[in-house]
């Protein structure tokens, strides 16, 4: 699909300007670069302008201009995304449109367990309003304080809590969007059950800005815990890792709320770079599990949970070590390992990363045969590999060997991508899991995918974006 530019840009700027006001649309380079920078900085694009649209009908406004004018829109959160999703080409013929004015929480319905949101709130802000309802909105990311819930719906991300209330698409009820044509689509209802045709709902989360423009979203809510729990426990493998979820899962059911896997040199990574966060063992083991549950009852139940699967766990032999946080603090310094890894990660120097998911009962068969093939063909490739295990989501990163400089190991990455790849795909899984394709796995999915499964996502692209306008050169 190729999109002709048939008209003055200046010509549509300026309508634009007459539309929104004239402090809401930027052409000033340097007023833009925040836009048009991706958030790891390795490509910067060009637009027209970025526009700032403060409600849903200035949004339609800008984009019925887009048609009329034959401009493409590139539709931005809080620009935190990984896979280039949310920043234009280098052209500089599309407009990036910055929903971050779109911030109001309209309504918490405790009662129903929902929250009506405009989407460029930002995450965090709609935890905050959420436990102020003395209810909870459980989506969690690194991200949290400045990603947007637009930009995480659009994504369909995941985060720490997906074992228990899952992602982004589970946790919404209904949506506003702007169409391509420029029309609005309330579907705004807090029902959890509505059977009355096609789910547009669910077209449209995970389709990365290139349906249409999510502009407002029912969540759902749910009630505060009465208590949690965090422990962190040492293990001798990926599959002893796997034998203890089986084990939790059956011991603490739903109170199971996130279990998050961490090789040795993630934790090794994280104290080099950040000295004030301590190991937490004296003694290095090859992984580590991060537990955490989250109790309805009490605390003592909570207790009870956590200490009888320890218990089980370490008489079991499936676990070497364990630390059981016993105030909040300790619980937030056992979190504070895991959430500082992509920090160090990027401290250390440039990597690959890889947004996988699996089968969960595959991932010690495919790190231990992954491993093998980066070590064969890349040697002292250094394994950065955690991620949430209880949903089957990793991220399994490769930082460059000692002995070799960033740039000529990333001058191997469509090698070291192929690897992998190719062995997620052996062991029935996917190339991205909460990241998205956006522009840098794009070509990748035409490997993996069916050729039927990539003709019925371009029928329904062609179908409601037959201009190809919406975020173009994104995901297909």
């Amino acid at each position: 699909m190729t999109t002709v530019i048939d008209a003055s840009l200046n010509e549509f700027v300026d309508a634009c300007r007459r539309t929104i006001g004239a402090q809401y649309v930027s052409t000033d380079s340097q007023q833009n670069a925040a836009y048009l920078t991706d958030w790891r900085r390795r490509f910067t694009g060009a637009a027209c302008a970025v526009m700032k649209p403060g409600s849903t009908e200035e949004v339609a406004a800008i984009v019925r201009l887009c048609n009329q004018f034959k401009v493409p829109v590139v539709p931005q959160g809080g620009n935190t995304g990984l896979v280039l999703g949310s920043i234009p080409d280098a052209s500089g013929s599309a407009v990036v449109l910055s929903l971050t004015r779109l911030n109001k929480i309209r309504s918490v319905d405790p009662v129903n367990n929902t929250m009506t949101v405009e989407s460029g709130c930002i995450l965090q802000d709609i935890q905050q309003a959420a436990a102020a309802a003395d209810r909870l909105f459980p989506l969690s990311l690194a991200s949290e304080g400045s990603c947007t819930i637009g930009g995480n719906l659009s994504a369909n991300a995941g985060g720490t809590a997906v074992l228990r209330y899952g992602n982004a698409r589970e946790l919404c009820l209904g949506l506003e969007v702007v169409t391509p044509q420029g029309d609005v689509w309330n579907g705004l209802r807090g029902l959890r059950k509505d059977n009355t045709g096609y789910d547009l709902r669910d077209l449209y989360i995970g389709a990365e800005g290139t349906l249409g423009i999510i502009t407002g979203a029912v969540l759902k809510l749910f009630p505060q815990p009465k208590a949690g729990r965090t422990a962190m426990l040492a293990l001798r493998s990926a599959d002893d890792a796997l034998r203890l979820l089986t084990l939790a899962q059956g011991k603490c059911h739903a109170t199971l709320t996130g279990f998050e896997l961490m090789s040795e040199y993630c934790l090794t990574l994280v104290t080099k770079h950040f000295p004030q966060i301590r190991m937490p063992f004296k003694e290095a083991h090859a992984q580590y599990v991060l537990l955490e549950l989250s109790d309805s009852e009490s605390e003592e139940h909570a207790n009870m949970l956590l200490e009888n699967l320890v218990g089980d766990a370490l008489q079991q032999d499936i676990v070497q070590d364990a630390i059981v946080a016993t105030s909040i603090t300790q619980s937030k310094a056992l979190w504070l390992v895991r959430e500082h890894i992509p920090t160090a990660q990027a401290a250390e120097g440039k990597n690959i990363k890889h947004d996988i998911a699996l089968p969960v009962s595959v991932i010690g068969d495919f790190i231990r045969h992954t491993d093998q093939l980066i070590q064969k063909t890349f040697a002292g490739a250094r394994m950065v590999t955690f991620g949430h295990l209880g949903d089957g989501n990793l991220h399994y990163n490769i930082a460059h060997p000692e002995h070799q400089t960033e740039d000529s190991f990333l001058m191997q990455q469509a090698s070291i991508n192929r690897i992998v790849h190719d062995s997620v795909h052996s062991f029935g899984g996917s190339i991205s899991a909460e990241h998205g394709i956006g522009v840098l796995k794009r070509e990748e999915i035409l490997r993996y995918k069916s050729e039927i499964e990539m003709n019925l996502m371009r029928t329904i692209k062609y179908a409601l974006d037959p201009l190809n306008l919406m975020n173009p050169g994104k995901v297909i």
